[in-house]
């Protein structure tokens, strides 16, 4: 594992002052990749790269997850409510007047031109899609149309309804179905949550803007209720900030006043 370094607000600049660790800051801050993705996208070299990866590591900004599709693979996660923190912690250092303001997700409910259209996948479209769908609902008021869908749905796992409910949001409507049942549907977003899907996504209409999110399947073969109950609460707790950062990337490319 890791060890965790302190990020006080001068080792913090400093770590940001790299232009490729910024680079891959902002492409992690769109999506999940390997290594090898972000060495193409940056344009460094793969063990540069690496060696910058395992930096923003040790400081908690980059958290990596082995790939569940294959486990020679690893991919790279921007903890993005980290990083804020310690961005505001380092403005507010500087000068009280500095401290950053919280956005939220208030800013999708402004949108007043065609919704926006979301699609997350995942193999079984029985927990990690079908929270997604329901929080970007929830928290988008309505205004970002959400779906979601699976290559090999396994129907709604009994725990996700609960899950949801401890935060307030409604289950009612949730269905587990197959991807084919979308097919000609355009969207703006398609989100991958499960390693297996990202490796093979198919091919979908128009041109959406592809965004992948490696998380772990909270469902799993011999666990008690009790520990999914837990792993389920701990993936509504990642994809809330996950979505939240959406929500804000999506109004402010659509230019939402």
């Amino acid at each position: 594992m890791t060890r965790r370094v302190d990020a006080s607000p001068v080792a913090l600049l400093q770590l940001l002052g790299d232009d490729l660790r910024w680079q891959l800051l902002l492409h992690l801050a769109e999506s999940d990749r390997r290594v090898g993705e972000l060495a193409k996208l940056t344009g460094g070299a793969q063990n540069l790269v690496s060696y910058h990866l395992r930096q923003l590591s040790r400081a908690g900004l980059v958290v990596e997850r082995r790939s569940s599709a294959d486990g020679r693979d690893v991919y790279y996660h921007l903890d993005a409510r980290r990083c804020g923190a310690l961005l505001a912690a380092t403005g507010s250092a500087l000068h009280p007047g500095l401290r950053l303001v919280d956005d939220d997700a208030e800013l999708a409910s402004r949108n007043r031109g065609r919704p926006a259209r979301v699609l997350f996948l995942c193999t079984g479209n029985s927990a990690r899609s079908l929270l997604a769908e329901a929080l970007l609902r929830h928290l988008s008021r309505g205004q970002v149309e959400a779906c979601s869908a699976g290559t090999a749905p396994a129907g709604v796992h009994p725990q996700v309804p609960q899950a949801l409910a401890e935060v307030g949001v409604d289950a009612s409507g949730l269905r587990s179905k197959h991807l084919d049942e979308l097919a000609g549907e355009r969207f703006d977003y398609v989100i991958s949550l499960c390693d297996l899907v990202r490796e093979a996504c198919p091919q979908l209409q128009g041109e959406p803007k592809l965004v992948h999110w490696s998380l772990p399947d909270p469902v799993r073969s011999g666990a008690s209720d009790e520990e999914t109950l837990v792993a389920l609460r701990e993936l509504v707790s990642d994809l809330t900030g996950r979505i939240r950062i959406l929500l804000l990337r999506m109004a402010r490319t659509a230019g939402w006043p």
